[in-house]
């Protein structure tokens, strides 16, 4: 079973990371829709925000996950840590799916190869804060904690 850091010290740091992803990626949906409003839904057109190209379906979406993205960051419990492991996934898989239909008329959220870079960073950003901000009980926490600084003394007691 995968091993997920219990209450890590810097988990504060990784919350303030998630959000400041999920307020970039906020404000980005935000110029975006004001940019390409009145344009069709899945417009191929030249709208840019923020350093990247943009429709009014891919500003609408940006909307939606930085908001759930803030609130995950803004939770205390283990809400932001299943949000951020989920949204670093969707980031990943939509970047690499997005950039194998970059030059065909597939391309319905008009991506550009700048797009696909920044959305795998944020994905891989939110997977790695995802890895490192499960809250738990202080007694699960110590014992994940001396599990990993005697692995072996613990292993020979059983």
């Amino acid at each position: 079973m995968a091993h997920f850091p219990v209450n890590h010290p810097a988990r504060p740091l990784y919350r303030v990371l998630a959000g400041l992803v999920g307020l970039y990626i906020l404000v980005f949906g935000v110029w975006g829709v004001f940019q390409t409003w009145g344009d069709p839904l899945f417009d191929r057109g030249s709208n840019w925000a923020l350093g990247l190209r943009t429709n009014l379906a891919f500003s609408l979406v940006s909307v939606v996950f930085g908001v759930v993205l803030i609130i995950g960051a803004s939770r205390r419990g283990n809400l932001g840590h299943y949000m951020n492991l989920t949204a670093g996934v969707v980031f990943l898989v939509t970047s690499i799916l997005m950039m194998s239909v970059l030059q065909t008329s597939a391309n319905f959220l008009n991506f550009s190869m700048s797009t696909v870079i920044v959305s795998m960073l944020f994905g891989l950003l939110l997977l790695g804060t995802g890895l490192y901000d499960k809250v738990g009980t202080d007694e699960h926490a110590e014992e994940e904690r001396r599990k990993r600084q005697h692995p072996i003394s613990e292993a020979g007691a059983r």
